[in-house]
């Protein structure tokens, strides 16, 4: 089952025998105290240098979230996403809480986009889903209602439904991405394991892709891109076909190109010898 996104003038193919999509997380201002107080004034100017070294580390989708309580994130969705388009040629995200701005974002973009994200409530569904089908986008679908279930079972009874109500909009269940819920495992031991048995439910039952924020699960650790980095390429394994990461880590990055190289998404290894080939070149460049 592929998930087709586009630009004005690229595609890129989400699923079970393609390579890893890694979906740069840059553009967003959480934790981010420099980039608020930018789109505070409505400056966009730092989104040109995310979008820069996005591309150069590798990604394959940006996500984009200008979401600042104290901004006017409505039309700074719409001048974001017309400026990212300018900028790159890879697929966009279009990445809010707040309906209008992805409304906004929909509206100015050029292209398929993905939306993130809607949840189990009948009442984000209900808002949210008329959007994607409008637009012919595709969404992320988190597999979580009112609450967050620790279950992998529960996750995929949510991840059922979200994919069934939207079939009854007209979206088909190729264009419907389920996050399978990366937690903080140094908050929860089992985080990682739960992960892993949910990812195994929905592939198995729903054959679906999926994706998450890979960066939860190291959050408050030291040593995050390595910890990222073996999470990924575990998950990718068990059938995670996408993630939200750090598309300028390159331990990250190297460790989903190896995963697919190593699970045979990468046939012969094209990809992964012409990065290491890139990788040389520019090495030789700089110390000439």
């Amino acid at each position: 089952m592929d998930t087709v996104l586009q630009s004005r003038s690229k595609t890129v193919v989400i699923g079970s025998d393609k390579p890893f999509c890694v979906i740069g997380e840059r553009i967003n201002p959480t934790g981010r105290k420099a980039f608020q107080a930018q789109l505070q004034a409505g400056d966009l100017s730092q989104i040109e240098i995310d979008v820069s070294e996005q591309v150069a580390g590798g990604a394959d989708v940006l996500d984009v979230n200008v979401g600042d309580p104290l901004a006017d994130e409505i039309e700074l969705m719409r001048s974001a996403i017309q400026l990212v388009q300018n900028l790159t040629d890879l697929p966009l995200v279009i990445d809010s809480s707040v309906i209008e701005a992805l409304e906004a974002g929909l509206g100015a973009y050029e292209g398929k986009a993905l939306v993130n994200s809607v949840t189990g409530e009948d009442e984000r569904l209900e808002a949210i889903l008329p959007l994607v089908a409008k637009h012919g986008a595709a969404v992320i679908g988190l597999a979580n209602d009112d609450e967050i279930p620790m279950e992998p079972e529960r996750r995929l009874e949510v991840a059922r439904k979200i994919v069934s109500v939207a079939g009854d909009h007209g979206i088909p269940p190729e264009d419907v991405v389920i996050d399978p819920l990366a937690m903080p495992v140094g908050a929860e031991p089992r985080a990682v394991t739960l992960f892993i048995e949910t990812v195994r439910l929905i592939r198995d039952d729903l054959g679906v892709n999926m994706t998450c924020g890979a960066s939860n699960t190291s959050f408050g650790l030291p040593g995050r891109h390595v910890l990222g980095a073996g999470f990924l390429g575990i998950a990718a394994s068990h059938g995670l076909t996408s993630a939200i990461m750090d598309a300028r880590a390159p331990v990250c990055v190297e460790a989903v190109r190896a995963a697919d190289f190593l699970l045979g998404h990468d046939e012969w290894g094209g990809r992964w010898i012409a990065a290491h080939r890139a990788k040389q070149a520019a090495q030789a460049a700089g110390n000439a």
